[in-house]
């Protein structure tokens, strides 16, 4: 299991394109990717789930938590890590 806190930094937080693109990075791997937004302190939300991340209300600068098991959580983090802290660099 990996466990991972991040803080958003996109403008619009994790809203309309930039939740998308979570959701569609997060879709890619077999393993449970779970979230909540820390900030709010929000229940866990599934990673894959557009609704679901949406209603987190993640704005800028709120922190996330991830929570991710599977046989390719590792890649997961890391894929998650680098869209979250790159701004989503090329994904929007």
């Amino acid at each position: 299991m990996q466990q991972i806190t991040l803080k958003v930094v996109n403008e619009v937080g994790l809203h309309a394109r930039p939740a998308a693109a979570f959701v569609k990075q997060a879709g890619q791997f077999v393993s449970k990717i779970q979230m909540q937004n820390v900030t709010n302190n929000s229940p866990w939300a599934d990673a894959k789930s557009i609704l679901s991340v949406l209603m987190l209300g993640v704005e800028k600068d709120h922190e996330i938590e991830l929570l991710i098991e599977g046989s390719d959580e590792q890649n997961a983090l890391q894929a998650l890590r680098t869209l979250i802290e790159t701004d989503f660099a090329g994904n929007l």
